[in-house]
């Protein structure tokens, strides 16, 4: 391979505790961090949506990108957390006199390249079996080669395709700017090359915990030696008369969002049944596309369970001025139609055309397979520890997955891509026998109806809420306080201290309620003067 070196700077450039990007040809640039007085250069770009990552935050030794909160080692270009999937390149860096010299190949390539363990039957015997092919599985499969499992993985799915972005169906997809190949996580040969077998259509009905066997339903059986159970949700069906007319769709697998995408290529009025956050971000993208939507939800506004009316009412102002219809606190009664639906029938008996309905009321966990092995919460989950595991050699992750909450000791099952995926990281480190708990925080993003939200930690219920900036304005921080301790926060046009908020939260370094209330704050700066303390303190 060749290099070359390149002076992207002078030693005073940079303070301690400081980066910045540099471009060294077109579309393609150098991150250059200074931390505890030695400077690291890694890729300037995040891999996930090639965003540079100078915009983003420095904390401690990791970079944080600010919209989706991926995180990198700065030393390494280590991955840290996801949504990426792949790590950033190193390079090498010297000083001569007062310049900062990179080196780096040719050709230049910003991502880390995979120097992850293959199938090797001969080193190690042991079957890793993985159900499920969504954010956890696919997760765990990729981390148990980085940490050099040399064994069989089998990586088992009820669909027909390999592992994709699921947030990208009532997104990109929905709204026509994406096919089928690019929701795809990885190219098939990613699985092939590190001996990942991927086992499509197969259903899952049985796991023998005392035999170490995962049984099919058209027949026969595989043996593991650990197994982690990540198959995810299935969406919730309605249950009133005329639910099995044509023309009713629910959104959780890519052929759900090919069916909807082609019938409301020609629908003249589509009613959305919830408000959850697929929902609505299938209804605006359905708006993006001048398709006629109506929602039909039990809540007073969108997301008030989640978010609280204040939120709600935002979200419901900005659909509203999309085109978006709403009916509140409403209840179905029926569905009408010969062979298709015609029309949705409330209890009030108001009746809302339409030759188009989507269910979006959540999902719950896919786990009738397990109802004999004693895995089973009362809510059909799967109870974990903080290393994932749920008993002898099986693990649990994702969707299905209720886990101790570090931060708060509360036991909690969260349904988010970015979640299952770290949990998905940490159950494969466990698997390949590392001893690494959870100790991540939560977070979700939602692009909607103008909104670029964001969310992280997490609370079920609150007894405050309190707002930093302006809501109405759209430029807001909101924290949910419990117990008085802040539980989540949740804003809009505040990437950057969104995402040092999380890892305040991560390093438990958050100010108090009585803090919040008292006077706004720069968090980012908050963030840069803890981890000055920390160097100090070194």
């Amino acid at each position: 391979m060749n290099f070359r070196e390149i002076v992207v700077a002078k030693i005073n450039d940079l303070k301690d505790g400081e980066m910045k990007s540099y471009e060294i040809a077109e579309d393609k640039k150098v991150l250059l961090v200074k931390v505890n007085g030695e400077f690291h250069a890694i890729g300037g770009l995040c891999p996930h949506y090639g965003a540079s990552l100078d915009g983003g935050v420095l904390s401690g030794d990791r970079v944080v990108w600010p919209w989706h909160h991926a995180s990198y080692d700065v030393r390494s270009g280590d991955l840290k957390e996801p949504p990426s999937l792949d790590g950033l390149a190193h390079y090498e860096v010297r000083i001569e006199g007062e310049d900062v010299i990179v080196r780096v190949p040719e050709p230049f390539e910003g991502k880390k390249s995979h120097e992850i363990s293959k199938f090797e039957p001969e080193i190690d015997g042991r079957t890793f079996v993985i159900i499920g092919a969504g954010a956890a599985g696919n997760a765990a499969a990729q981390t148990l080669r980085e940490d050099g499992f040399r064994g069989r993985i089998v990586m088992i799915t009820h669909e027909n395709r390999s592992p994709y972005d699921r947030p990208q169906l009532s997104k990109q997809y929905m709204e026509g700017q994406s096919d089928a190949e690019g929701v795809l996580l990885r190219p098939e040969d990613f699985y092939k090359e590190h001996g990942i077998e991927l086992e499509l259509q197969r259903k899952v009905i049985g796991v023998d915990t005392t035999k170490k066997s995962v049984s099919f339903k058209n027949g026969g059986t595989i043996n593991y030696d650990k197994l982690l159970i990540a198959s995810g949700g299935i969406a919730r069906n309605s249950n009133v008369p005329g639910a099995d007319l044509g023309n009713i769709f629910t959104l959780r697998s890519f052929e759900d969002a090919e069916r909807i995408f082609s019938a409301s290529e020609k629908a003249n009025h589509i009613v959305m049944v919830g408000s959850s956050f697929i929902a609505m971000e299938t209804a605006n993208a359905l708006r993006e596309r001048k398709r006629p939507v109506t929602v039909v939800t039990r809540e007073a506004v969108p997301f008030g369970t989640a978010l609280g009316p204040e939120l709600g009412k935002i979200f419901q102002m900005l659909h509203e001025r999309k085109g978006v219809n709403f009916k509140f606190e409403a209840e179905l009664d029926r569905f009408e139609g010969a062979g298709k639906v015609q029309a949705v029938v409330l209890k009030t008996g108001e009746r809302i055309s339409s030759d188009m309905v989507i269910l979006g009321m959540g999902v719950f966990p896919a786990t009738e397979f397990l109802r004999d092995t004693g895995l089973l919460l009362p809510d059909g989950s799967v109870g974990v520890d903080d290393h994932f595991k749920a008993g002898p050699d099986i693990y649990a992750a994702g969707d299905i997955a209720t886990f101790p909450e570090w931060r708060t000791g509360e036991e909690m099952r969260i349904e988010h891509w970015r979640t299952s995926e770290q949990q998905g990281r940490v159950a494969g480190h466990n698997m390949a026998g590392k001893n690494i708990a959870y100790r991540s925080v939560p977070f979700f993003w939602t692009n909607q109806a103008g909104l670029f939200f964001r969310y992280v930690g997490h609370a079920k219920k609150w007894d405050e809420i309190i707002v930093h900036g302006n809501l109405s304005a759209l430029d807001f921080i909101v924290f949910y306080v419990k117990n008085n301790y802040i539980y989540a926060a949740a804003g809009n046009n505040r990437d950057k201290e969104i995402a040092a908020i999380e890892e305040l939260m991560r390093l438990n370094k958050m100010p108090s309620p009585d803090e919040l209330r008292n006077k706004s704050m720069n968090f980012v700066e908050l963030l840069k003067n803890w981890n000055s303390r920390l160097r100090q303190a070194a």
